[in-house]
């Protein structure tokens, strides 16, 4: 069904919760298993998929234009990987998020890919078009980007005080829509 709030579906009996103080663009698609915290913002054309495991995002994150969000499925010999987001995230156009962890304030930027099993801790960023591949960890402090990625500098300060900025800008933004 095609809400005022994008498509909110169902899948196998479970419901998507969205805080009732979050921001779903029209042509947002969020099926299954997903709870989504308050003051976060689901932008245009984005999809988070909860259908084969779960998918947790915190309060204040921004998922911007484009990107999809999706989990490793549960198999009989295998529990399969949740998607994990947390508080005061931000995630650029068309990234892809798949079976990993985005910790409290971090920042993957716009057409990065974060894969099965990594985890990018808080104040860490990975770059544009950045390819995280399953298993790795981008540390506390660090920018990592390329194909695939790798560490290529610790963060400055102004760049991760930068996050905060973002994050408001996008809590500013969505309560205009």
């Amino acid at each position: 069904m095609r809400t005022k709030t994008g498509m909110i579906r169902e899948f196998n009996g479970v419901s998507p919760k969205i805080h009732e103080t979050a921001f779903i663009a029209e042509s947002a698609d969020i099926i299954g298993d997903v709870e989504i915290g308050p003051k976060s913002s689901i932008w245009y054309g984005v999809i988070i998929r909860g259908d084969m495991n779960y998918i947790r995002i915190g309060a204040n994150t921004n998922i911007q234009d484009g990107t999809v969000i999706h989990v490793d499925s549960v198999g009989e010999h295998w529990d399969g990987l949740p998607t994990l987001i947390g508080d005061n995230v931000t995630i650029g156009h068309r990234a892809v998020i798949h079976a990993c962890t985005l910790e409290d304030n971090s920042f993957v930027a716009m057409s990065a890919t974060v894969l099965d099993g990594a985890v990018v801790e808080s104040g860490a960023m990975v770059a544009a078009g950045a390819l995280v591949t399953p298993g790795k960890r981008v540390l506390k402090g660090q920018l990592w980007g390329g194909m695939p990625a790798r560490y290529m500098r610790d963060l400055r300060p102004e760049e991760m005080a930068s996050f905060d900025h973002v994050t408001e800008h996008y809590i500013e933004i969505s309560g205009k829509y």
